[in-house]
């Protein structure tokens, strides 16, 4: 975790220079400052206060806070990288930008000792997610993927496919209950998330494993059906086209939904809800078309900009920021799944985690969003031609989406 060189050289200089005039090993006042750029984090702060303490000295984790939503800070991340700012050191970023910052060489590879330490005991999802033809240019932080969350007492089993969920939403209509399903339809980043996990249930893929050729075809046509009949069922919520992640989480705890499509950090909202039905707050997997489905996987990584002017510190920051404590203290006191698969067994976890054996699970068929270094555009076209879902003509709306991907992949006449 410390430099070695730097341990040597101030232990050096201890023997030749009296005591008074040390002030500078082992103090944070010359420590060289590392500047960590990140979402908001609830209690990262924590996390940075024990690694600068580990440190010694050697380093001074400096925390700064990214803006709230995801395009805004890949704005400023990318804005900045371009202008070649050296002000940035370790970078937290979404795991859809890896492959972007690795082709614009905004990042540096992680060799030696440095990738070997961030990928002690990862687990195979998160860990392909800071991969970039073959090299890895991040190190896993925290990984995610969504659960069905459903109220028991108005759904006692668990739905596995759409068809099951729209059939208990008619009941529960007909019974003058709660009969919403909550799904991130808003035209942004979550409905991109909603199609792509549709496809592969379908047994498809946006883009090829390449990242360089459109897939879609039957699969999407058939994730697109479903997705219309749903949107147009009485599972939907009228506010459907403008829910994201907290709106759909907001619609069951006010008690209109009686389940959601979501990330585990519904459930310890919905514990501290104070609503009657919170124990009665289940998950399960994510449901697909014909079977069970794959769920989405989210989460964020580690990288180092290739501006950096302090290096060697910042490998080491970024190890220690995303360490087994680190991701065993992001997990239970902000909710981010670890990717070290190990701390799924630490203190703490079986309280703050009871559903950590079916993130595992999950993890093992969560599918990622497509790998490419343009996938701002693919993204910004999805679900501009999804959005609203009830609009989608299945056989139109796949040709016409093909077709601008097509254009998205090779930067032409598409938004940033």
């Amino acid at each position: 975790m410390l430099n070695p060189t730097r341990r040597l050289w101030c232990a050096a200089l201890a023997c030749v220079t009296a005591a008074g005039l040390l002030g500078g090993c082992g103090s944070e006042a010359s420590a060289r400052v590392v500047n960590l750029y990140n979402a908001p984090q609830q209690n990262l702060s924590k996390i940075v206060e024990r690694c600068n303490r580990l440190a010694d000295g050697d380093y001074k984790i400096v925390l700064n806070t990214l803006p709230r939503d995801a395009d805004g800070q890949r704005e400023q991340m990318v804005r900045r990288l371009a202008a070649e700012d050296t002000g940035m050191d370790v970078l937290g970023i979404d795991i859809t930008w890896t492959a972007e910052m690795a082709s614009a060489k905004w990042i540096l590879p992680w060799k030696g000792e440095h990738a070997a330490q961030a990928k002690a005991g990862v687990a195979k999802a998160p860990l392909k997610t800071a991969m970039f033809e073959d090299r890895m240019y991040a190190a896993p932080s925290n990984t995610n993927v969504q659960l069905l969350w459903y109220r028991s007492d108005l759904m006692p089993e668990p739905a596995q496919t759409w068809e099951q969920l729209i059939g208990v939403a008619k009941k529960l209509k007909q019974e003058d209950k709660a009969h919403y399903l909550e799904v991130t339809g808003a035209q942004y980043e979550g409905l991109v998330v909603w199609f792509n996990s549709m496809v592969a249930a379908a047994g498809g893929s946006i883009l090829n494993a390449d990242g360089d050729k459109v897939e879609l075809g039957e699969p999407a046509v058939k994730a697109l059906k479903t997705m219309r009949t749903f949107a147009r069922s009485d599972a939907a919520d009228p506010s459907l086209s403008n829910t994201q992640e907290d709106t759909a989480r907001l619609a069951v705890e006010s008690g209109s939904g009686f389940a959601e499509l979501n990330w585990p950090f519904v459930y310890a909202a919905m514990q501290a809800s104070g609503k009657d039905f919170a124990k009665d707050f289940r998950w399960a997997p994510y449901p697909g078309i014909d079977g069970p489905g794959n769920a989405p996987l989210g989460g964020s990584n580690f990288a180092i900009s290739k501006y950096s002017t302090n290096r060697s510190e910042a490998f080491d920051a970024a190890l220690c920021l995303r360490d087994k404590e680190s991701q065993r203290m992001s997990a239970v006191l902000d909710g981010l799944p670890p990717t070290i698969e190990s701390v799924y067994d630490a203190k703490g976890m079986a309280k703050a985690y009871p559903m950590r054996g079916e993130i595992l699970k999950a993890l093992e068929t969560a599918v990622p969003r497509p790998v490419t270094p343009v996938y701002q555009n693919v993204s910004t076209v999805t679900s501009k031609y999804l959005s609203p879902p009830s609009s989608i003509q299945p056989v139109e709306t796949e040709r016409k989406l093909r077709e601008q991907l097509v254009k998205a992949l090779n930067s032409e006449g598409v938004l940033p």
